[in-house]
């Protein structure tokens, strides 16, 4: 008579050989960097759908093999981004990753609570006028550090100026939910989005550079907000 465990130890066996054999399907390749010609004629409206797309992947769990040798070399004597984000210094938030994009392909621009000073628009003004990239991203993201800081009337060094910028949302918020303390996920949620909200206003009245671009078309102006549990990227509707 055959041993039960016998047979449970050859299931096993024979399942994990199955393992074996059976290849693990390949993550499709990254296309090469973009061209100056690929970035010119890009329109603003598909480089957001490349971040859109590229965020799928990312929260698919399904991201482009890279080569980065070839990127690294490819790009080494040039660079033809077509899109510039604005995000903030969370270690959870790279662009990079979370829009699943290589080498050459975004300016990212980070800075706490992604709030925007005189440093980030000239960053923006280079990276459209000068660089040729066709939109401009601001990212905000759940339970935001910065936000929360604000929120709370954190003073810390030069953490206290920059919390400042990030106070215009916090009364928004304020204003829009009074009975909701400022420790609540709601009212957190709320001033992340209202921060985006201002980051882009701001964009378009301090930069004479920026609101012209984006007037005429050139350059398109976008706000989202990125939740880490899900790595999934909210636009906002203008």
């Amino acid at each position: 008579m055959k041993s039960p465990f016998l047979s449970f130890r050859v299931a096993v066996a024979c399942c994990g050989l199955a393992a074996v054999l059976v290849p693990a399907v390949a993550a499709p390749s990254a296309p090469p960097p973009t061209t100056r010609a690929g970035q010119t004629e890009l329109t603003p409206a598909a480089a957001l759908q490349r971040l859109v797309e590229g965020n799928a992947r990312f929260v698919a769990g399904q991201p482009w093999a890279r080569d980065w040798a070839r990127e690294r070399s490819t790009t080494a004597d040039g660079q033809f981004p077509f899109a510039v984000v604005l995000s903030c210094i969370d270690s959870r938030a790279s662009s990079e990753i979370v829009f699943d994009q290589g080498l050459g392909e975004i300016f990212n621009a980070r800075v706490a609570g992604n709030i925007v000073n005189d440093d980030v628009l000239g960053s923006m003004e280079f990276a459209c006028q000068a660089a040729g990239a066709k939109l401009i991203v601001v990212v905000g993201h759940s339970a935001c550090g910065a936000v929360k800081g604000a929120a709370a009337g954190v003073k810390l060094g030069n953490l206290t100026g920059l919390l400042e910028r990030i106070q215009p949302a916090v009364a928004a918020a304020r204003a829009k939910q009074p009975n909701l303390a400022p420790t609540d996920g709601a009212f957190v949620e709320s001033a992340t989005e209202l921060n985006v909200r201002e980051a882009m206003r701001q964009i378009r009245e301090r930069s004479p550079v920026l609101r012209a671009l984006l007037d005429a078309g050139k350059v398109r102006l976008v706000g989202g907000v990125h939740d880490l549990a899900t790595g999934r990227v909210t636009f906002l509707a203008d």
